[in-house]
C-alpha cells in the first residue's frame, strides 16, 4: 500500500495494490486549488499502474476533491461510495459542499466542487469490492480473488454513509475518518452523529482482531487497533 498526502487537509490517500498492475485508490483529494492536482494521476502513470476503482470512505469535501481530474485521466475507472453519501457527488453536490465549507470559513475552495462526477456504483455493508464492481467484466481470476479479500464495513457516524475497508487475511483496516489514533471522526458537521459513531466504534473494537493494522484518513498513518483500546 502506498500513501500520498493530498488536498486541502492533507488527506491520507491510499494506493492499494491488488495484483500485477492493478490497484484501487482510496479518498483521492488532490486538486488544482491545492497545487497537487496531478499528484495521484502522475503516481499511477509513472508506475504503470491501472486503477480499477476510486473508493470513497465518505463524501466530505476534503476526500473527494480529486475525482474530477482523475475521471478525466481514467474515464473508465468507476467511483464507489456508500449510497447514503452519494449526494456529495454529481451535479447536485455543490450546495452540500458549499454548506460544509461555509461552516469552516473555506469558501475559497468551492470552485473545486463545481463539476464533481457521479458515483458509478455503491458500497454495501458486508459486501466485497468484487461485489461492488459486479457491473464490470473482470476476466482476471487473480484480480477477482484480490478484490474478494476486501470487505465493506458500514460505519456511520462521521457521515451517514461512512464506511471502512477490511482485509481479514491481511489484517488491514482502512478506516477513513471513523477511527483515528486515540480518537475518532468529528460529528458536528451535517449528517454526523455521536451516537452512531459510538456504535460503529464499538462494532470495530469488539469484532476485529486487536492486531489489525489501521490506516486512517488523516494524521498517524498506521497503528494497531489494540493500541487504541
Amino acid at each position: 500500500m502506498t500513501l500520498l498526502h493530498t488536498g486541502p487537509f492533507g488527506v491520507n490517500t491510499y494506493i492499494v495494490h491488488l495484483c500485477g498492475p492493478y490497484v484501487f485508490v482510496v479518498d483521492p483529494a488532490s486538486c488544482a486549488l491545492c497545487g497537487d492536482e496531478a499528484k495521484v494521476s502522475s503516481y499511477l502513470t509513472q508506475n504503470n499502474l491501472t486503477p480499477v476503482a476510486f473508493v470513497l470512505t465518505h463524501g466530505h469535501f476534503d476526500h473527494v476533491a480529486g475525482l474530477t481530474h482523475l475521471k478525466k485521466c481514467f474515464p473508465s475507472c468507476p467511483i464507489l461510495i456508500n449510497k447514503n453519501d452519494s449526494f456529495y457527488l454529481g451535479s447536485s453536490s455543490y450546495s452540500f459542499h458549499a454548506e460544509s465549507l461555509s461552516l469552516m470559513g473555506l469558501e475559497e475552495l468551492l470552485p473545486a466542487y463545481e463539476n464533481l462526477p457521479e458515483a458509478d456504483a455503491f458500497l454495501e455493508d458486508n459486501k466485497t469490492l468484487l461485489d461492488s464492481l459486479s457491473f464490470k467484466k473482470i476476466e482476471s481470476e487473480e484480480l477477482r480473488d484480490s478484490l474478494l479479500k476486501w470487505s465493506v464495513l458500514y460505519t456511520p457516524g462521521h457521515t451517514k454513509g461512512s464506511m471502512c475497508l477490511y482485509n481479514k487475511e491481511g489484517k488491514i483496516l482502512i478506516s477513513g475518518d471513523t477511527v483515528f489514533f486515540h480518537s475518532w471522526g468529528r460529528t458536528d458537521l451535517p449528517g454526523g452523529s455521536e451516537d452512531e459513531i459510538m456504535r460503529s466504534l464499538n462494532f470495530i473494537y469488539e469484532t476485529l482482531p486487536k492486531d489489525t493494522l489501521v490506516f486512517p484518513g488523516h494524521d498517524v498513518t498506521s497503528f494497531l487497533l489494540g493500541e487504541n483500546c
